[in-house]
């Protein structure tokens, strides 16, 4: 098991519990990230040293730091929540909370099951697990970070908050992206690009964003954006999240590609990045491609 004790909603009585219960009928290490990139050198020695799982306690950073320690081996990993939205979790079958998702997983365990090859996306040579986001998104998600006090003890009222500051903020209307896939397509200029490795987006509280209701962790990526956050294009993609079973169109400002295996997004000006809720240094070029059966995932049992 690898904690990260800053995580948004880690406690020390619900890890108490998870572990007696995971220690009662497993043989179980438990190991605290210290510093960044700590989980993917953890994740790679637990494997190296014979583990069947690794465990993750934490948010969406801590997953995809272990699974760039474990790609391309046998050894399972289980993401238990820990983190204030916990989006790739609960998006393969976990519940949002630590003991429940515990018990969920040792019922899955116990019945020989879950163990799942599924894919990940690369995005500059870096794996994601659910999806990388450039432009708007980013630019988001990096005033989030900035403060990341705030992150831990406002939750979801703080991402809101920011999303509005970003949105009034000049850097949005300097924002030029262009996407070019492998197949051909292409388009551009646009404010916000997604790729998806599974879906939802992220949830709302108990709701999930679905912008591509189709991608999992048995097809190759989708990938969504729009041309600009003016009202006028987001209200209808919020809607079409919400409200449709497609996820966003692929017209009217929308784009929502399906099955793309490699595409590259570029701007003539550094645009900011984040890969899995994490922020990443701005770039000019940004590389994303579809890894087939890269990760053994442990996916709740139906």
């Amino acid at each position: 098991m690898i904690v990260n004790p800053k995580a948004s909603s880690v406690t020390r009585r619900g890890l108490v519990v998870a572990q007696k219960k995971l220690a009662d009928r497993h043989d179980l290490t438990v190991h605290e990230t210290t510093r960044q990139h700590h989980a993917t050198r953890l994740a790679h020695r637990a494997m190296k040293e014979g583990a069947d799982v690794v465990l993750t306690v934490g948010g969406d950073g801590t997953v995809n730091e272990a699974v760039n320690g474990l790609m391309g081996t046998e050894c399972g990993l289980a993401p238990l929540p820990g983190g204030s939205t916990n989006v790739f979790a609960r998006a393969i079958g976990y519940p949002n909370d630590l003991v429940e998702a515990t018990d969920v997983l040792l019922r899955t365990l116990d019945q020989g099951g879950g163990f799942t090859k599924g894919s990940l996306g690369m995005a500059n040579d870096r794996a994601f697990v659910f999806h990388v986001g450039a432009g708007f998104d980013a630019a988001v998600v990096h005033r989030v970070e900035a403060r990341s006090p705030l992150k831990r003890l406002a939750g979801h009222p703080w991402f809101i908050a920011s999303a509005i500051r970003t949105w009034g903020s000049p850097e949005r209307r300097h924002l030029e992206l262009t996407m070019t896939a492998d197949d051909g397509r292409t388009a551009g200029p646009v404010q916000m690009a997604v790729a998806m490795n599974v879906n939802p987006y992220t949830f709302l509280g108990n709701r999930p964003l679905d912008l591509a209701p189709e991608v999992s962790l048995t097809t190759a990526l989708s990938v969504v954006a729009l041309d600009s956050m003016a009202l006028s294009d987001v209200v209808p993609a919020m809607k079409a999240a919400f409200g449709s079973e497609t996820g966003l169109a692929n017209t009217g400002g929308q784009h929502h590609w399906v099955d793309v295996e490699g595409i590259t997004i570029t701007s003539p000006n550094p645009f900011p990045y984040q890969l899995d809720g994490e922020p990443v240094d701005p770039v000019t070029e940004l590389r994303l491609s579809h890894r087939p059966e890269a990760v053994t995932f442990v996916v709740p049992a139906n």
